[in-house]
């Protein structure tokens, strides 16, 4: 292994490229990298500290205890110092503009009443036993375009709502429309955990989104509606209980629409997404030339933040002056959708910078060389490693985006397909076991009213399951792909 130091501001050598930027050996590398988890986990979980700022920090510990020299190390953090765009910039290109377009598009979904005709449509044409299928899907179709906090936020009132109505009780119906979330937040692009490590792995978008869907939809089916029979059953919660915490939610400000869209333009409009990406993917599956025309148009058409614009752009017309907004009203509404998001873009770039710090240190080198000493599965590496971060830190982002770093040195020899999988399985282990140090586990507990130890026996244990069922299916793929 090459040990070259290379100042932040000097010129590859001739030759061999370095493959790291400190002569540190593998024992203090390996240091370096638990120094610097260990720092993200103290300050985000016992100090309290924004992630952002942890981040940053963890990102100087990792210098020191590896003797990155200053200058390589900034370098580092900001843009990769042995492979240019990455770090910092290098993540806010690939992913802060898709956070960014599908914060709005999830408003004007919102605003318009778009997301709430959906709501409201699947929900009362679905009862009895089809209710939990029902809200499972109608979860996973809000859960397209929109972070998990949002989607929550949008249907935890309904499941109340709709658990009070049915007669049924809160588990039963809750637990598919978490699950519908979940699921999709970890697995499918374009949402920030896969598409950061889509970026950090150099995976193909659409392997990822086709193949993140083959997994969703049976993992969905088995700890959504499925799991939520035996959940309801060990915890039985009658929907009045979450009654006030649901009520607490409030109605969107005044936004100018006078009419909700109709059903099929709302469904559209969640929908568009994936449908521009998925013509991608199969393409390249069947079609192994490059020059093909139609490969080139599609290819431009389904990359991810292309996708998004469009979607956003057609929103425009069909959702906020579809409901009767006027042109400036319709534009604000998509602003209002940025400002909630900042601080994700912040934390998920933060992490890329901790990522490469990592990776150009040549932890990810260290990892590499035992696991190909020890004929270890790199599905399971990435799996495993995402695990243990998202038990330390309780942020599933924070695990994917350092997971993805950790293992990418395993990755220059991995098919595209593998690549993509190693995505989904990196995605499967950032959600295991959330628990008290997760945002989302505080979420969930004050709108459905439940105790501490009513949480973990059923939100805790779904995200489990969605871990370990999800990359059991991301192995089975891997069998035949």
């Amino acid at each position: 292994m090459n040990m070259l130091v290379v100042a932040a501001d000097a010129p590859a050598p001739v030759g061999d490229a370095p493959t790291q930027i400190t002569a540190a050996g593998n024992t203090q590398l390996l240091l370096a990298a638990l120094a610097g988890i260990a720092a993200v986990v103290v300050l985000i979980t016992v100090i309290k500290l924004h992630p952002f700022l942890s981040l940053l920090i963890a990102s100087a510990v990792v210098a020191l205890v590896a003797w990155v020299p200053g200058a390589a190390a900034v370098k580092s953090f900001t843009n990769g110092a042995i492979s240019p765009n990455g770090g910092f910039s290098g993540t806010a290109g690939a992913v802060a503009l898709l956070i960014a377009l599908g914060a709005m598009l999830g408003q004007i979904l919102i605003e318009s009443g778009g997301a709430q005709r959906v709501v409201d449509t699947i929900s009362t044409k679905l009862s009895g036993a089809a209710l939990p299928w029902g809200m499972a899907l109608l979860a996973a179709l809000i859960g397209l375009p929109m972070f998990f906090e949002i989607g929550v936020v949008i249907l935890v009132p309904i499941v109340v709502m709709v658990a009070r109505r049915s007669g049924h009780r809160l588990i039963l119906v809750g637990i598919p429309a978490l699950a519908g979330l979940s699921v999709l937040h970890g697995l499918v692009p374009p949402h920030p955990g896969p598409e950061t490590a889509i970026a950090s792995l150099h995976a193909d978008h659409g392997r990822t989104l086709l193949f993140g869907i083959i997994v969703a939809i049976p993992t969905l089916i088995i700890c959504g509606p499925l799991l939520g029979r035996f959940l309801d059953r060990l915890v039985p919660i009658d929907a009045h209980a979450a009654a006030g915490a649901a009520a607490e939610a409030k109605p969107p400000a005044e936004t100018g629409a006078t009419r909700q869209p109709k059903f099929s333009r709302a469904v559209a409009m969640l929908l568009l997404p994936v449908a521009l990406m998925l013509p991608d993917a199969i393409v390249k599956l069947v079609v192994t030339d490059e020059d093909n025309l139609a490969r080139k148009i599609l290819d431009v058409i389904g990359t991810p933040s292309v996708a998004l614009l469009i979607t956003v752009s057609v929103a425009y017309f069909v959702l906020g002056l579809g409901s009767g907004m006027s042109r400036s009203e319709a534009s604000d509404s998509l602003g209002r959708g940025l400002p909630g998001v900042a601080g994700i873009m912040l934390i998920v770039c933060a992490g890329g910078g901790f990522k490469q710090v990592l990776v150009d240190a040549g932890v990810g080198n260290v990892i590499a060389d035992w696991a190909t000493g020890k004929n270890f599965s790199v599905l399971l590496l990435g799996w495993l490693v995402a695990v243990g971060i998202r038990l330390a830190t309780g942020s599933a982002t924070v695990a994917t985006v350092t997971a993805a770093g950790i293992v990418a040195g395993l990755a220059a020899d991995l098919s595209p397909n593998h690549l993509a999988l190693l995505v989904l399985a990196i995605g499967c282990g950032s959600l295991f076991f959330s628990h008290v140090n997760d945002a989302g586990f505080w979420l969930v507990k004050e709108y459905f009213g439940m105790t501490v130890g009513q949480t973990i026996k059923t939100w805790s244990l779904m995200e489990t399951a969605i871990s370990v069922v999800g990359f059991v299916f991301v192995w089975l793929l891997s069998l035949v792909t």
